[in-house]
């Protein structure tokens, strides 16, 4: 008995939140295109709605379109005003810093340059020279790239206009073709690599943290010298990453 009343509430709660988040898409629905859209009953639909307006997170207006209210805005403005990114990001950073042994980071935009806000440090003697508030070019690091990758192509247009492409390495990028072509890649794959662009035998691998919006917030990154790197592990080493970065994504409202 206990089991199937945990069920039931359990449903309840499904079904709330599917009403909540189809509402979130629109500005606006009706009974038949909410119920479309959750695959609930117009029935059960009438009755959670019902809830919901009594609770002050729904209204329905004078056409019969129901429509989410300021309620669930003031409630998720409170929880972003206390999420603090450095802390949460921290327990995953330090686990993925441990699994591949390396240096990681994570590093956000400012103004035309990335900074590093939390860095964990590898174990080996030979480490990354680098600290937390050290600012790096955008277009030649792992995680510079990520937040050009984001970018509008008139924003991008705009960075590269007052931005030298300056080499820092043989690697380097050096044209403005040259760079677009790997953003789309950048883009399309959903992370991003140096490949000594920035320091010499040096390889670092990023992939973005995302919040609620879908925009990034932040980017985080793994750094080898390249006598530790085994080339034939990228894509295992790839995904961690990525799957790293999506973890802490969550927890910041980012949905796939």
């Amino acid at each position: 008995m206990i089991k199937n009343s945990e069920e039931k509430q359990m449903s309840a709660v499904e079904r709330t939140l599917s009403i909540l988040e189809a509402l979130s898409q629109e500005k606006h629905m009706n009974l038949e295109c909410l119920s479309k859209k959750t695959m609930l009953p117009k029935a059960t639909l009438l009755r959670f709605l019902s809830s919901l307006i009594s609770l002050g997170y729904v209204y329905r207006d004078d056409a019969d379109r129901y429509h989410l209210t300021l309620k669930m805005f003031s409630i998720g403005s409170k929880s972003l005003s206390s999420i603090d990114l450095i802390s949460i990001a921290r327990p995953y950073i330090l686990k993925l810093s441990e699994n591949l042994k390396e240096t990681a980071h994570m590093g956000i935009l400012v103004d035309d340059q990335a900074v590093y806000i939390l860095k964990e440090e590898s174990k080996y003697t030979i480490r990354m020279h680098s600290m937390v508030g050290k600012a790096i070019p955008l277009y030649c690091t792992a995680i510079g790239k990520i937040f050009l990758s984001e970018m509008d192509e008139a924003s991008l247009d705009s960075y590269l206009s007052h931005i030298e492409l300056k080499p820092f390495t043989a690697k380097s990028i050096r044209s403005v073709s040259a760079l677009k072509e790997q953003l789309r890649v950048v883009k399309n794959r959903g992370f991003s690599f140096d490949d000594e662009e920035h320091e010499e035998n040096i390889m670092c691998i990023a992939a973005p943290i995302r919040n609620y919006e879908k925009k990034v917030e932040a980017a985080i990154s793994v750094s080898w010298p390249l006598f530790r790197f085994d080339r034939s592990s990228f894509e295992r080493i790839s995904k961690e990453i990525v799957e790293t970065a999506t973890s802490i994504s969550r927890i910041l409202g980012y949905m796939d």
